[in-house]
């Protein structure tokens, strides 16, 4: 007979339990949903996770991807695999790294950061004056016409030489970097949409949990009011005798929203002249993407002069592992000593930076370039195709919107206005708000397409989604599919739910082992669908939304 269960069991179970009644209990996906794992030739293939849609595809079916970071769908580029194999075959190291960098620094480590320096620092592109969006990006250095300081000279007050710090992960380099740099009797101001790791460095720093702050997201004048309350709170901060730290995304990974980047630099200045407010800026879904050669959105708006510490990941858009923080050499000299993040750990390996290296050739070489382009109109497709039809088709915003930023006229806000330069270029990123993340995310797998529904604590309460991350790999078509399927979806919805005001019955399928996901599954039956999708030739072969749809609604599951 076995033991009974101790009490840290109990206590672990226990939370377990509270997340599954509450519908927040993550769990890996399956990986027959990945896009990177093709069902063999020679046999179909069933999903059999508990925390995903039991999915039936023929052998040669993938699913169409929505859901990974990579966004110029490099990991598939036979190019760069093609590229890839040629360095290792030509490294003298490509296996382990030996231990940590300050134990071992290997000569690919020490030449790529090098080189990253070069890249991210110079004032012009290293070898190709190849951008990465194609979107207003003016002459590096040049912002409206003025002349910017392309070398790092913080607050244009403290000249310093620029430097690049690699760490495994973005995740570490935030870590490392909030934990040591903010010293006693600074401060760190944060919008409240940044990432996770950023609130773990916060927590294991030195600054008191007063002079910790957050603002609401993208507000400026709530950031002003932050900023104001610290001014007054700490006589320090207000002479210059103490810092000020505003940690920012450029892109936000949930949201696809952009910071006002140049406003908060102009805000910064105009309320620190003594030069001690420093803006921090997280570009890790920007990297690749935007700016003259995938450099990111503070290279776009010519910033490099006004931001302390960047830091650009080479995990999403570039297919490869690892980060780097582009700061000063005092800061990167303090990180070596202080960061424990980067100092108690195992580097990156030989083939990492090999990998990463490659993925650098073609940002360097303007090869990414119109994956960029591309990858931006197919944002600008998605938005302006879906909203029509979920006007015309009324659908209400609890069951499937857009957010509020892609509207068209958006509703006037608090925030001050922002600076001309800070107007949003498209993102990948597309967040589908709904009250049913999870039914919306499983109908779209049926049908071949995935997308992750999102959900409380990851994002606030109120603000489920299906986040749509779009890809240079997608094409037109696989968009007008995802619109075609989330109307249908959210016209059954609609449909349903008027059928229950009216009292009538629906057609219900409540088998748990055929629904789409496992836990309680209903489906409706909607008679011809007429979408009237205004998509011309560019539908899917095979999908024709004249016929009679099966359309399965998931009302509770247990993921």
């Amino acid at each position: 007979m076995p033991p009974p269960p101790c009490a840290l069991e109990n206590k672990l179970a226990s939370s377990l339990a509270s997340r599954d009644e509450r519908l927040i209990r993550r769990r890996l996906p399956d990986p027959n949903t990945s896009i990177t794992s093709a069902a063999s030739p020679s046999s179909s293939t069933t999903s059999s996770s508990s925390s995903d849609a039991k999915l039936k595809t023929t052998s040669n079916e993938r699913l169409i991807d929505f859901t990974s970071n990579d966004y110029l769908s490099l990991s598939t580029s036979p190019h760069l695999r093609k590229l890839f194999l040629k360095k290792l075959i030509d490294a003298p190291d490509i296996l382990g790294s030996g231990g940590s960098r300050l134990l071992v620094n290997g000569r690919a480590h020490s030449t790529f950061e090098a080189r990253l320096k070069e890249f991210f620092c110079s004032p012009t592109p290293p070898t190709s004056s190849s951008s990465g969006s194609g979107f207003d990006r003016g002459i590096p250095g040049v912002l409206g016409g003025r002349t910017v300081i392309a070398t790092p000279n913080i607050n244009s007050t403290t000249t310093t030489t620029p430097a690049a710090l690699l760490f495994n992960s973005g995740f570490d380099a935030n870590v490392g970097f909030f934990s040591c740099i903010p010293q006693p009797g600074d401060a760190i101001v944060y919008d409240e949409y940044i990432h996770a790791s950023v609130h773990d460095g916060i927590r294991g720093s030195r600054v008191q949990k007063g002079l910790r702050r957050g603002f609401r997201h993208n507000d400026l004048g709530d950031l002003r009011r932050v900023l104001g309350d610290l001014k007054g709170y700490e006589g320090p901060i207000a002479s210059g005798a103490s810092s000020i730290f505003v940690s920012v995304e450029s892109l936000y990974s949930m949201d696809g929203t952009f910071s006002p980047l140049k406003s908060i630099s102009d805000i910064l200045d105009e309320m620190f002249p003594n030069g001690n407010a420093y803006l921090i800026v997280d570009e890790a879904h920007a990297t690749g993407i935007y700016g003259p050669q995938g450099r990111g959105r503070v290279a776009e708006l010519g910033l490099e002069g006004k931001v302390l510490a960047r830091l650009h990941t080479f995990g999403k858009a570039l297919a490869a592992t690892g980060a780097v923080i582009i700061t000063t050499e005092l800061i990167r000299d303090y990180l070596l000593n202080y960061a424990r993040s980067l100092i108690y750990t195992t580097s990156l390996s030989y083939a990492n930076i090999i990998a990463a290296d490659a993925s650098f050739d073609l940002l360097m070489d303007g090869a990414t370039e119109s994956l960029s382009n591309h990858l931006l109109d197919l944002s600008n497709h998605l938005t302006t195709t879906l909203l029509p039809h979920l006007v015309s088709k009324k659908i209400p915003p609890r069951i499937l919107s857009l957010p509020e930023h892609l509207l068209p006229v958006s509703s006037p806000s608090t925030q001050t206005l922002v600076h001309p330069a800070d107007a949003p270029p498209p993102s990948p990123i597309i967040p589908l708000l709904t009250s049913l993340p999870r039914p919306l995310s499983a109908y779209l797998l049926s049908k071949g397409m995935n997308a992750r529904p999102i959900t409380w604590p990851t994002v606030p309460k109120g603000k489920d989604r299906v986040r749509v991350c779009l890809h240079a790999g997608n094409t037109l078509e696989d968009v007008d599919a995802l619109v075609e399927g989330c109307v249908e979806w959210a016209v059954a919805i609609l449909r349903k739910e008027e059928k229950e005001v009216r009292g009538e019955a629906i057609n219900v399928n409540a088998d748990s082992e055929e629904g789409l996901v496992q836990g309680t599954s209903e489906s409706v039956e909607v008679n011809e669908v007429d979408l009237k999708m205004d998509l011309k030739k560019r539908r899917r072969s095979g999908r024709n939304l004249g016929e009679r749809s099966y359309v399965t609604l998931l009302l509770e599951s247990k993921l």
